[in-house]
């Protein structure tokens, strides 16, 4: 077995095993095809955590540069182990295929009792049929 790999699954075994979840986002990945010069993604954020969580969803191109889209609603408060469905609108510009990625990111408490800025990414491939 190949070192990197062997690697990879021992990350992957403890990060099962751990107690604590991590932020996600389903789907992490499509595909959409559309006849309009938009397209639309749902994506669900959740959070696994034990108390709730302020996120934002924002969208950015293959180089996670800022990405002018619809999204509704663009940040929510996310209640213990809830999940919300988030509607990402994205136009093609003078292109016919669009890659993109739309995250989910942790909004920092107020409080001060933590700066952590969490993120997770999907990346959706488009494709206008003209």
């Amino acid at each position: 077995m190949r070192p990197g790999l062997l690697l990879r699954v021992i990350v992957l075994v403890v990060a099962c095993v751990g107690q604590a979840g991590a932020q996600s986002m389903s789907p992490m990945r499509g595909t959409v095809t559309s006849f309009t010069d938009e397209f639309a993604v749902r994506v669900f954020p959740k959070n696994p955590y034990r108390r709730p969580v302020e996120v934002a969803v924002r969208v950015y191109d293959e180089k996670f540069r800022p990405v002018e889209a619809r999204i509704s609603p663009p940040s929510m408060m996310l209640a213990a182990g809830a999940s919300r469905p988030v509607v990402v609108v994205v136009g093609f510009g003078e292109e016919n295929v669009r890659r993109v990625r739309v995250c989910t990111e942790s909004v920092p408490f107020p409080e001060g009792k933590t700066r952590i800025r969490a993120q997770i990414c999907g990346r959706f491939l488009a494709r206008r049929v003209r």
